[in-house]
């Protein structure tokens, strides 16, 4: 990540826990070192933000690729921004870009990093828990890495969907659950054991947030008359 990150994290993380002064609980379940795997809910984009200053090790996410594409100066506060709060850029999507941002959070792994990551795969925009994909449980089986549940609450007050400014009127607090071993479900490659190690994750992350559960995926609205075929046909959301 280079010394804008290391800076950055040196500048960012003390200054927002000054502003937004968050309530941490259970720093000491994270691993201090080795491979680790952040499974968050989401419900604003500084989710983002707020894992990596309340975490007690670095963490690295993706971030989408427009963020670090922008020309000029605000180009370069947005590229300089992420990178200072350790993102990652890739190129949003299904199929092979799924595939290769899967390949990149492996790669972090294997090297003994942290990642976060969010099973709902999109923001809530109703407050409600959704069910998780299973690609957060597909890397966690594959590299073998312990996945920490994380409970957000709040940071939709701070900065709710379509705000351009964060408030400073609000609180937020960061749960971080004891590690959780999914080894024993089976396999990466076997549909079931994905299927029941997400199940565990999301369960451990509404342990946390309390928040109502939607049973349902959270899904992208279809923008045309096949992918709304594909979200009623029965399939593994990854």
């Amino acid at each position: 990540m280079g010394l804008t990150y290391f800076v950055g994290r040196m500048i960012l993380t003390p200054l927002a826990r000054l502003v937004y002064r968050p309530r941490i609980e259970g720093k000491a379940n994270v691993p201090k070192s080795g491979p680790v795997i952040f499974a968050s809910n989401h419900l604003s984009f500084i989710d983002s933000i707020a894992i990596p200053v309340t975490a007690p090790r670095p963490v690295h996410f993706l971030a989408k690729s427009s963020y670090f594409d922008g020309t000029g100066f605000s180009g370069w506060v947005s590229r300089e921004f992420f990178t200072a709060i350790g993102a990652i850029p890739v190129q949003r999507g299904a199929g092979q870009a799924a595939m290769d941002a899967l390949g990149q959070q492996r790669q972090l792994l294997e090297a003994g990093k942290a990642v976060a990551l969010y099973p709902e795969g999109t923001r809530s925009l109703d407050g409600r828990l959704y069910k998780g994909r299973t690609g957060v449980a597909f890397l966690a089986l594959q590299t073998g890495a312990p996945v920490v549940p994380v409970g957000l609450i709040g940071t939709n007050d701070v900065m709710p969907v379509g705000a351009k400014m964060p408030s400073l009127k609000h609180r937020i607090t960061v749960k971080f659950g004891e590690p959780l071993d999914l080894a024993h479900h089976g396999p990466a490659e076997s549909g079931k054991a994905r299927r029941l190690a997400t199940d565990d994750i999301m369960a451990a992350i509404h342990g946390l947030s309390g928040q109502e559960l939607a049973n349902a995926y959270n899904e992208v609205p279809a923008q045309n008359p096949i992918d709304r075929i594909k979200q009623v046909l029965p399939h593994e959301r990854r």
